[in-house]
């Protein structure tokens, strides 16, 4: 067997898991589905009562659709680790001949259809809702969105894998913690214009805020950054992929060398 063979089947392992998951667990499905849905609506819905012009209505929306991609496809790579500290399996899964970009490259896999899935019933339904038409830009721009989204996403799942070596099945706070902070920050429902100085600083290191910039840019709002700003998010998201990557390892080193691995697996 070839090491590309070898290196796909273990992918696929951690693909499979996540898939099983979420087949077995309702909850899972729920979190995919039933949220961002309710997030669009209660929304959407807030939207009218304020009788907001239809350029309004697409700024705000499109801020949902994006926070709904990222949540979605941090969760499978954040789950693959959590649900095996919760079940008590992660000693024996890491004994297995895998390493931790199995874990990522597999769980992100199926992060990616759901994120997909997600994002064609959102832009559907906002639609024939609401009258927003997210689709109507084309391939190509939503494809540099979404996957910038989807680079974001990596990055926060990988953090909290990072995080559950560390601190166990706590873990799954950081990712409401982190997505919180890009709520307040990443201009999801208004323009980072609005936030204090010291806090649009902070603003300018979160890659959703040039994804959103880069978008609603067709529908007449202005894009800043000299017009690099699908250019800097990418930048941001790679290098935060890149950073939570390394702090993944060496918290995996570190549970191992601390005995954390063996009781986290008790």
């Amino acid at each position: 067997m070839s090491n590309l063979q070898s290196n796909l089947i273990q992918i696929n392992a951690f693909f499979f898991k996540i898939w099983l998951i979420t087949k077995k667990r309702v909850f899972h499905l729920f979190e995919i589905l039933f949220w961002p849905a309710i997030g669009l609506v209660s929304v959407g819905l807030l939207t009218r009562f304020l009788h907001l012009g239809s350029n309004m209505v697409a700024f705000i929306l499109i801020g949902v659709i994006a926070l709904s991609i990222v949540q979605i496809g941090q969760l499978d790579i954040s789950y693959v680790i959590l649900y095996s500290i919760w079940n008590k399996s992660l000693k024996q899964e890491l004994a297995a001949p895998v390493n931790v970009f199995h874990l990522i490259a597999g769980s992100w896999l199926m992060g990616i259809i759901h994120s997909l899935l997600v994002l064609f019933l959102l832009a559907v339904f906002s639609t024939y809702a609401f009258g927003f038409r997210f689709l109507q830009q084309g391939l190509l721009p939503i494809a540099w969105f979404f996957c910038g989204l989807l680079f974001t996403s990596a990055a926060v799942g990988i953090f909290v894998c990072a995080l559950a070596f560390r601190f166990g099945g706590r873990a799954h706070v950081g990712a409401n913690s982190i997505v919180s902070v890009m709520i307040l920050l990443s201009g999801i429902y208004y323009p980072v214009e609005v936030l204090p100085a010291p806090l649009r600083i902070v603003s300018a290191c979160i890659p959703v805020t040039y994804f959103l910039e880069y978008f609603r840019s067709f529908y007449g709002f202005p894009i800043g950054t000299a017009n690099h700003s699908l250019l800097i998010g990418y930048a941001l998201a790679l290098l935060y992929v890149m950073a939570a990557t390394a702090t993944l390892l060496a918290a995996v080193r570190n549970s191992r060398k601390s005995g954390i691995l063996l009781k986290m697996s008790e």
